[in-house]
C-alpha cells in the first residue's frame, strides 16, 4: 500500500488517534500556531486578510488549530490524499473557514500565491532529503516579505543510538495513554514511508532556502517545531 493509500485508509479516525500518537501534542501543535501568528497579526493590522498554506494538510488538524486561534485568516490546504482531504473541507465548512482545498503532492509545484505563512505538520518527513529542500526553497520563495515557514515535524536522531531511544520513548509513551497494539502496527505501517532528517539538517536547509532567525522553537525526542522568517527586505 503506498503513502496516499494508506492514509486514506485511515481518514475517518485520524484526528482521534493524534492525542496518543503524539504524546507532546499541546506543547507541539501551540508552538507551531505561535511562530505562526506573529505575520499572521500583522496583515490583520494591515488591513488584509492573511493567507496561510498547509502543505501535507491531511485532514486539516493544524489549520483547524491555527484559524482557531486567528479565524481571519484564509487557509489553502495540499495533499495528495482524496479522503484525508475531504475530512479537511468538512471540518472547515462546518467552522465557516475561508479555505481552498488543492490535491497536490509535495513535489509539486505549490498553488499559485503569496502567503503570510506557510505551516506543515507531520508530512515533509515523507519526502527525501532533496525533496525537502527543494520544498523548502518552494515554500521559502512564496512567502510574502517578513512571512514565516513552520514545520512541526517528526525529526530523526542525530546518531543511531539517539534514534533508537527515540522510538523506544514513543512506544513507551503512546502505550501509556492507551495505544493498543493494533493502533501501533498500523502506525508502524504508515512510518515505513518516512524518511525523516535531523533538526541540525533541516534548520540548515531552511537558512539555505533564504529565511532568517531560524530556530528550533520546540522539541521533544521525535516531535520537533523549527521554521524561519522571510526578510522583510529581500537580498539584491
Amino acid at each position: 500500500m503506498g503513502v496516499v493509500d494508506s492514509f486514506d485508509a485511515v481518514a475517518g479516525g485520524y484526528d482521534q488517534a493524534r492525542r496518543r500518537l503524539v504524546p507532546c501534542f499541546d506543547a507541539f501543535y501551540g508552538t507551531a500556531v505561535e511562530v505562526a501568528a506573529p505575520p499572521i497579526r500583522a496583515a490583520l493590522a494591515a488591513g488584509r486578510t492573511p493567507e496561510v498554506l498547509d502543505l501535507g494538510a491531511g485532514t486539516g488538524l493544524l489549520s483547524l488549530l491555527l484559524t482557531a486561534a486567528l479565524p481571519q485568516a484564509r487557509v489553502t490546504l495540499v495533499d495528495a490524499a482524496p479522503a484525508m482531504l475531504a475530512v479537511a473541507a468538512g471540518h472547515l465548512k462546518t467552522r465557516g473557514i475561508a479555505h481552498r482545498i488543492v490535491r497536490a503532492d509535495l513535489a509539486d509545484p505549490l498553488p499559485e500565491g503569496r502567503y503570510d505563512a506557510v505551516v506543515s505538520a507531520l508530512a515533509v518527513h515523507h519526502l527525501d532529503d532533496e525533496g525537502k529542500r527543494g520544498l523548502y526553497r518552494r515554500a521559502a520563495g512564496a512567502l510574502v516579505p517578513g512571512g514565516v515557514l513552520v514545520n512541526a515535524e517528526q525529526v530523526a536522531g542525530p546518531t543511531p543510538t539517539l534514534d533508537r531511544r527515540y522510538d523506544e520513548v514513543w512506544t513507551a509513551r503512546i502505550t501509556e495513554l492507551g495505544s493498543d497494539p493494533a493502533e501501533i502496527a498500523g502506525a508502524r505501517e504508515r512510518m515505513r514511508h518516512d524518511r525523516p532528517a535531523t533538526v541540525g539538517d533541516q534548520c540548515r536547509w531552511l537558512t539555505e532556502a533564504g529565511l532568517v532567525d531560524v530556530d528550533c522553537f520546540f522539541k521533544e525526542w521525535r516531535f520537533a517545531v523549527f521554521g524561519g522568517r522571510r526578510p522583510e527586505t529581500d537580498p539584491g
